[in-house]
């Protein structure tokens, strides 16, 4: 498992929302969802993003944006145009005075606007919940990061768009798992641009030092690694090992090691009934015990507390 996969695999899209948006000259919603993460192909026409700082940003036909939350912003077709729908934390529609909007501007099966026949056309992908895994890979990302059709050229964005108009058994299912090969595809190709920064987990996977052991920890995590071990892998001495890790990663490998076994932790608790006991063992620690003083210290909450919250 390569770390993007890993990083991803754990908080993949559950009952993401998907949505065909089409609408007509003039035309702005703001958002004030919140959501973590939300992915916007243009479908047809010209779409402007006026993110919460910062100028407005241009898109055209086959272009991609990735916003972060929980920073409001705005989608338009024209810099400066008062909103005339509202996206709440709720995930409702309203108009700037509170009026609901849902049921007046469904066109369809996901497919929402002022009319069939509208100038600008998204599709819309929102991760609805940020899982722990991915809070390493998000930190990583601008506010906003907009990748133009050429550089963001995946085959998964047309069939992410037929298979939103489609309604049948699993399709919720099916939705998900293609929005999560379109981001997937999407940060490749950031991260691969100069302007793409990568956080330095991603770009010491080429180390010949760093990289080996965090595959290392990543397939393996619940290992007694030390860095005694980790550095026989990479074949260097424990002070060459400690020493370049740190260099690379930004982290010690030790605290590495923990963020990460913690970050499992956390989704397996959200996502699974397994006892603490069980997490426990399965992500390197000696029993609930461990994990439950590990995750106070690191995170500030009992791993029992973090499930109810979740």
């Amino acid at each position: 498992m390569d770390a993007l996969t890993g990083l991803l695999n754990g908080p993949r899209a559950q009952g993401a929302f998907i949505l065909r948006m089409v609408m007509r000259t003039p035309w702005s919603v703001r958002i004030e969802d919140e959501a973590p993460l939300c992915l916007m192909r243009v479908r047809h026409g010209e779409v402007w993003i006026e993110p919460a700082e910062g100028e407005p940003v241009r898109l055209a036909a086959g272009d991609v944006a990735v916003t972060r939350g929980p920073a409001p912003y705005t989608v338009t077709g024209r810099p400066g145009t008062p909103p005339r729908v509202v996206v709440d934390a709720a995930g409702d529609c309203r108009t700037p005075e509170g009026e609901p909007l849902g049921s007046v501007m469904k066109l369809g099966v996901r497919a929402w606007g002022d009319g069939d026949d509208g100038d600008a056309g998204l599709l819309v992908g929102t991760y609805r919940m940020a899982g722990e895994i991915g809070g390493r890979l998000l930190s990583a990302l601008p506010p906003l990061l907009v990748l133009p059709a050429g550089e963001a050229d995946c085959p998964f964005g047309p069939v992410l768009d037929a298979e939103s108009a489609k309604e049948g058994p699993g399709q919720e299912v099916v939705l998900d798992r293609l929005l999560d090969l379109l981001l997937i595809d999407v940060l490749r190709a950031w991260f691969s641009r100069p302007e793409g920064r990568p956080p330095g987990w991603y770009r010491a996977l080429g180390d010949p030092v760093a990289g080996p052991a965090l595959r290392l920890i990543h397939d393996t995590p619940a290992r007694p690694w030390t860095v005694a071990s980790l550095a026989s892998a990479a074949g260097v001495s424990r002070a060459a090992f400690a020493r370049r890790f740190t260099e690379q990663v930004g982290e010690p490998p030790m605290a590495y090691l923990t963020g990460w076994r913690l970050s499992l932790a956390a989704d397996l608790l959200r996502d699974t009934d397994d006892t603490v006991e069980s997490v426990a063992h399965k992500v390197g620690y000696s029993g609930s015990f461990a994990l439950s003083s590990a995750f106070k210290r690191v995170r500030g909450i009992s791993p029992s507390r973090h499930r109810e919250l979740a």
